[in-house]
């Protein structure tokens, strides 16, 4: 990742809730887009009637956990929880602080995969079921 893409990662990560909140609606606004449309109702229209050989086949919701953070990794992985999870301080801090703790379920692949990829990269173990 480019030095200017990890600045404006840092400079996210110590965004609040409300100012996180601004600017999605500012980016909606300057950029024409709608952030409220779910990814999973995109990537599967129809999904209900899908065969349900197809659904069993292939697994589509995961349970993202928290198995393991290290003490020295807390305050970083706080932010992430937070910002994955939507939870405010204190809820996030009681995830950081008894794991393992189940952060999010039925979550999309991609989604999954990307909320792993954040917390291991802060330091912490995740597990995806």
């Amino acid at each position: 990742m480019s030095e200017k893409l990890t600045n404006i990662i840092e400079q996210l990560k110590t965004l609040t809730l409300l100012e996180a909140s601004e600017l999605v609606k500012e980016i909606e606004t300057v950029f024409g887009v709608d952030t409220s449309v779910s990814v999973a109702s995109v990537a599967m229209p129809g999904a209900g009637a899908a065969a349900p050989a197809e659904a069993a086949e292939e697994k589509t919701a995961f349970d993202v956990t928290l198995t393991e953070v290290p003490a020295d990794k807390k305050i970083a992985i706080l932010k992430i929880v937070r910002n994955v999870t939507g939870l405010g301080l204190k809820e996030s801090k009681d995830i950081v602080d008894n794991v393992p703790k189940l952060l999010k379920e039925g979550v999309t692949k991609e989604e999954s995969e990307n909320m792993k990829k954040e917390l291991e990269a802060a330091g912490g173990k995740v597990t995806i079921k």
